[in-house]
C-alpha cells in the first residue's frame, strides 16, 4: 500500500480543480491508501470498486450510513441488509420500474419538463443549470409524491443542505448543523402529510408507499419519511448534475451532439457515457465486515472504504482511451447501463444498486429529447466558461446557451 504522498489530498483545492488528473496518479501509484482526515481507506481501480459494490461474499456493509446518512435522513433502506432490506426494497421498487413508472409517472415527467422549457423557449437563451436542471428532478419528485411544488425553494434548500452534509469530508461544524436541522424540518413537514395521505389516499407515490405491503410488512411513517428524504436528495442532486453534464459533454463534442439530435435513440448511449465520463457522484463509502484482501492490498475489519467512482470509471484497464467522451464506445453497453448489470459504477452495483436508476433514465431521456426539440440549434453562449465543482458530487455550475427562439 502506497503512502500516496504524490497524490493531491482529496480535500484540497488542487484536487477539486483537477480530480481526473489526481485519479490517474492514484490508479497508477496509490490504488489503495489510508486517508487520515476521513479515517478511510481510499480505492480507485475499477476492479476493486466493482468488488466492493457487488459484495458477493458479505465482505462489505453499509454500516457507515449510520453516521453518514442517518443524521440527515433518519434510518433508510440503504442501511438495511438481509430479508429486512429485501422486503423494504420490494415495497418501494415497483413504483420505479415497468408499467407503474411508464403509466403513472411518465406523464408527470413529460409535463414538468415541458413547463420549464416553456418559460424560456421563446427567449433564445437560457442557463440549462439554473433554468432547467436544478428544478426539473425536484419538481418531478414533488409531483410524484403529491407535494406542493410551490414549496420548491424549501425542497431545494433541504436537499442542498443534505448533499453538503454528505460531502462534508472536512467536518465543517456549520455544514453538519445545517444538515441535521434539515432532518427535523423535513420531518415536521412530511409526517403530517403522510398521516393525512393514510386517511385519504390519492393516486400519488406517497399514497402508494402508504398502502404497499409485502409479506405482511408495511412501511411506518418514519420509514416513508426517510425514503422521501433520500429520494428528494439523491434523485434531485444526481439527475440535476447528470442533465447538466450530458449537455456540457455534447456541446463540447458537436459531432456527437449532431448524431443525438438526428437519432434520439442515442440519448441513452449519451447518458450512459456521461455517467462513466463525468459521474454526478464521485465517491461512495462502504465498511468492511472482516479483513479483506483486494487486488491492491489488505483492508482491516471494521474499516471505512471510500470508493472513488470518478476514478474507477476512467480506469484504463477497463476502458479504452478512458479520458475521451465517446457515446459510440464499444466497451460500455447502453442496454444494461441502468440495471444492476451496468458496466459503469455510477449507480453502484449489487443489492444496493440505485433503486431510482430507471426514473433517472426516464427523466434524462425525456428532458434531453424535449430540450433538443425546443433548441434544435443549441450552442454555448459566447464567452461561456464551463466549470465543474464538487468533490463528493460534481457537476457544471452554469451552462449558458443560445438558440433560435421558438415562434410565439
Amino acid at each position: 500500500m502506497s503512502a500516496a504522498q504524490q497524490v493531491p489530498d482529496i480535500l484540497s483545492p488542487e484536487f477539486a480543480a483537477r480530480p481526473y488528473d489526481a485519479y490517474r496518479v492514484m490508479r497508477e501509484s496509490a490504488p489503495l491508501f489510508w486517508h487520515e482526515a476521513t479515517s478511510s481507506y481510499v480505492i480507485s481501480r475499477y476492479e476493486d470498486v466493482e468488488r466492493v459494490f457487488k459484495d458477493r461474499g458479505g465482505e462489505f456493509t453499509t454500516d457507515n450510513y449510520e453516521w453518514q446518512l442517518e443524521p440527515v435522513h433518519g434510518k433508510t433502506i440503504l442501511q438495511l441488509s438481509g430479508r429486512e432490506h429485501a422486503v423494504r426494497r420490494a415495497l418501494v421498487a415497483p413504483a420505479f420500474r415497468g408499467s407503474e413508472l411508464q403509466d403513472r409517472f411518465m406523464p408527470v415527467i413529460e409535463r414538468n419538463s415541458r413547463e420549464l422549457i416553456d418559460a424560456f423557449r421563446h427567449t433564445g437563451s437560457a442557463d440549462l443549470v439554473t433554468d432547467y436542471a436544478t428544478r426539473f428532478p425536484v419538481n418531478v419528485i414533488a409531483d410524484m409524491l403529491g407535494l406542493d411544488k410551490a414549496d420548491h425553494a424549501r425542497f431545494h434548500r433541504w436537499y442542498t443542505a443534505v448533499i453538503a452534509f454528505l460531502g462534508n469530508l472536512s467536518g465543517d461544524a456549520d455544514v453538519a448543523a445545517a444538515g441535521e436541522r434539515t432532518r427535523v424540518e423535513f420531518a415536521e413537514y412530511m409526517l403530517p402529510i403522510i398521516q393525512k395521505r393514510r386517511e385519504n389516499p390519492g393516486d400519488d407515490l406517497l399514497s402508494v408507499l402508504c398502502a404497499a405491503e409485502v409479506d405482511g410488512v408495511r412501511m411506518s411513517d418514519e420509514d416513508i419519511k426517510a425514503f422521501c428524504s433520500l429520494l428528494l436528495a439523491a434523485g434531485g442532486e444526481t439527475t440535476d448534475k447528470a442533465i447538466a453534464s450530458i449537455f456540457t459533454n455534447l456541446l463540447q463534442h458537436p459531432e456527437q451532439l449532431a448524431a443525438v439530435r438526428e437519432d434520439r435513440s442515442l440519448i441513452a448511449r449519451a447518458f450512459a457515457e456521461t455517467l462513466r465520463y463525468t459521474p454526478p457522484v464521485h465517491m461512495i463509502m462502504r465498511q468492511s465486515a472482516g479483513e479483506v484482501e483486494l487486488s491492491t492490498g489488505s483492508i482491516p475489519a471494521g474499516a471505512t472504504v471510500t470508493c472513488l467512482i470518478g476514478a474507477a470509471n476512467r480506469d484504463e484497464n477497463r476502458y479504452r482511451d478512458p479520458d475521451r467522451f465517446d457515446i459510440f464506445r464499444e466497451d460500455l453497453t447502453a442496454t444494461n447501463a441502468f440495471s444492476a448489470a451496468a458496466d459503469h459504477l455510477s449507480f453502484a452495483l449489487g443489492r444496493h444498486f440505485c433503486v431510482g436508476a430507471l426514473l433517472a433514465k426516464a427523466e434524462v431521456e425525456t428532458g434531453v429529447d424535449q430540450l433538443l426539440d425546443a433548441m434544435p440549434d443549441v450552442r454555448l453562449a459566447d464567452g461561456a466558461e464551463l466549470a465543474e465543482e464538487g468533490i463528493f458530487t460534481r457537476g457544471p455550475q452554469a451552462l449558458p446557451v443560445r438558440f433560435t427562439p421558438a415562434a410565439a
